[in-house]
């Protein structure tokens, strides 16, 4: 009787063997594709829903779309956004709510994208740029409703991949 279970064992652990190799053989000749990053960075595309960095787009007169009503404010879950607004007059004798200062916490921000459902004019939305990395946390505040207050504008640094002569010789 222990012969018996000892030889089913056997042809058991040899049929997972061979399910198992027959599995790695089949991702072996697959075809992959590997990203260059950072030599490609210029051509790396996203999917649209991919949640990076929050902006305010503007049109050319630098008019922005956002009425100062709060609402992305207030929906935002750990207070990543603060909005300062103030009532002006406008030329009909109406009192008109204008926005300020749109500060955006890059830092705090979970990019959950409650923000920009709650905006009911579509004054906000999540952009492509990815490289959000700096020293220092205070560069993480943007202020969004001035041109070239994202982190996107900035310089990034220039990298140049080494001749793969350099890499042999180095070892």
């Amino acid at each position: 009787m222990e012969e018996r279970n000892y030889i089913q064992g056997i042809l058991h652990a040899s049929k997972t063997l061979l399910v198992g190799l027959k599995t790695s053989i089949k991702i072996f000749f697959e075809h992959h594709e590997t990203e260059q990053y950072p030599e490609n960075r210029d051509t790396l595309i996203f999917s649209d829903r991919n949640r990076f960095c929050l902006e305010m787009p503007h049109n050319e007169k630098n008019q922005y779309k956002c009425i100062a009503c709060g609402l992305c404010q207030m929906a935002c879950p750990n207070d990543s956004i603060h909005i300062t607004s103030e009532m002006v007059e406008t030329e009909d004798g109406k009192k008109k709510k204008q926005l300020v200062k749109y500060e955006y916490n890059l830092g705090q921000c979970m990019f959950c994208n409650l923000c920009v459902t709650a905006c009911p004019h579509d004054a906000i939305q999540f952009n492509q740029e990815f490289e959000n990395a700096v020293f220092d946390k205070k560069k993480l505040i943007l202020t969004l409703n001035h041109p070239g207050s994202t982190l996107a504008e900035k310089p990034r640094p220039v990298v140049t991949p080494k001749p793969l002569e350099t890499l042999k010789t180095a070892e």
